[in-house]
């Protein structure tokens, strides 16, 4: 398997730049039943459109958009974004998908959110960083909260999937609190 630049490392993970090549493997994650619910994603995309998207993401200044992949074999997992960046306020949104269902509940998610905290607050020197993450999803809320981040606000019955309406909860993490818990 190609693995591209590593850009970031952990100990289990690392984050790269996705190119071209990862197009067909992005295009076909994105229609995983799991992924599709934890995501919210309701839209079908071609793959043209997929493309598309990796190119502009490449040359977009506002946004950070990196494969996550195992240390040991290379396996690409998701994908791991922060975007809309507003340099003058200094914050941005960060999302995350680990895209294959069978690597779900390890910590490789957690793992590849502090790399790219890391990334977000002392490279890109954000202040803050926000997400959205829908009420159903407990998993994600439980590593978000661990990591540091805060709740929000609620937008109430926001999302319509599967014949049901789900709260999308708006959480953030400064950099200071992220500091004082990971740089001590």
């Amino acid at each position: 398997m190609r693995t591209g630049a590593r850009f970031l490392t952990g100990e289990r993970v690392y984050l790269r730049p996705i190119n071209t090549e990862d197009a067909e493997w992005y295009y076909h994650q994105l229609y995983g039943t799991e992924t599709r619910r934890l995501t919210g994603t309701q839209k079908m995309y071609t793959k043209e459109q997929i493309e598309r998207y990796v190119l502009e993401k490449a040359d977009d200044a506002s946004a950070v958009l990196l494969l996550i992949a195992l240390n040991e074999n290379d396996e690409r997992i998701g994908d791991i974004a922060i975007q809309d960046i507003d340099r003058m306020n200094r914050n941005a949104n960060i999302r995350i998908a680990v895209s294959e269902e069978n690597q779900q509940g390890k910590g490789y998610g957690r793992e590849a959110l502090l790399l790219m905290l890391e990334y977000g607050f002392g490279i890109l020197n954000l202040h803050r960083l926000e997400l959205e993450v829908y009420s159903y999803n407990k998993r994600a809320l439980h590593v978000y909260e661990g990591l540091g981040f805060t709740k929000e606000g609620v937008r109430r019955e926001a999302l319509y999937y599967d014949h049901e309406y789900h709260d999308i909860i708006t959480m953030s993490l400064l950099e200071e609190e992220y500091r004082k818990k990971f740089c001590s």
